[in-house]
């Protein structure tokens, strides 16, 4: 504990509010940052922002395609037998919203995030887009390896069970109807399309449409394939395609909206 002390005060920090959030990303991280900026932004969430400040929205752009590497190189090693399909259905368990708002409660970096604490504008993925975003300050603060360090050897070794999570089973489509029936969206999973294969095998296409609004498309060998790898899709198109979310939102709230009264009706 002494020698943890001596560290952050040779860091020599100017504020005690930065020495005290430098010792909780020593214990989140296992490692203290050599500059702590990147850090305060990474947990600065947007709703907290003015025209003079900054907020994570680019770190997080930043930490997802790092991030994203970084589990391929390590699935890619850790599984050298197992197929194409099977990496990549792994990897999006791993880096999937829920499982980074999960990683981001167990390792307290949830009571770092600052926000407003009345926003309430979908706030269920301010968890794991800061995850994502510390992963940006530590690639921008230490480099590549530190980053390959932090998710081997802090989470997949001490928070994370990679076997047990490769060996289960993601259900992109009750994922995407759960968040639906949550936000009271009207959802639909088209059939636009049934093709031959190469081997004279059946290929569905589905198209999912979100209020009306065009969602990604996916193909598959039977109806549920189809439906799950569109459902794959969407959901990854809605964590990045903000004006996609707000032309989904807009269109709910004007079904909701009951039409306002007619001067006939009035009479």
């Amino acid at each position: 504990m002494f020698l943890q002390s001596n560290l952050i005060d040779r860091i020599k920090l100017p504020f005690r509010k930065d020495r005290e959030l430098c010792a909780s990303l020593r214990e989140i991280l296992g490692f203290y940052p050599h500059r702590i900026r990147y850090y305060k932004l990474a947990l600065q969430h947007k709703s907290t922002s003015n025209h003079a400040t900054e907020h994570n929205e680019r770190l997080e752009y930043l930490g997802d395609a790092v991030l994203e590497s970084i589990v391929s190189d390590i699935l890619y090693h850790r599984f050298p037998n197992r197929r194409e399909g099977f990496l990549t259905n792994t990897r999006s368990k791993l880096v999937q919203r829920d499982t980074l708002n999960r990683l981001s409660k167990e390792l307290g970096l949830d009571r770092l995030i600052h926000s407003n604490s009345n926003s309430n504008a979908h706030n269920s993925y301010m968890g794991g887009n800061a995850f994502e975003a510390l992963v940006g300050a530590i690639y921008l603060d230490r480099g590549y390896d530190a980053c390959m360090h932090f998710m081997r050897d802090r989470i997949l070794r001490q928070v994370i069970n990679l076997d047990k999570m490769a060996a289960e089973e993601v259900n992109f489509k009750s994922k995407l109807i759960e968040w639906a029936q949550k936000n009271r969206l009207q959802l639909e999973f088209r059939v636009t399309d049934q093709q031959q294969g190469p081997q004279g095998s059946p290929v569905f296409v589905t198209r999912i449409v979100i209020e009306g609004l065009d969602g990604e498309s996916g193909r598959g060998y039977s109806k549920k394939e189809s439906h799950q790898q569109a459902a794959k899709s969407t959901l990854k198109t809605l964590k990045t395609d903000k004006q996609l979310v707000a032309a989904i939102y807009e269109a709910r709230d004007a079904r909701l909206t009951p039409p306002e009264p007619t001067e006939e009706q009035d009479t």
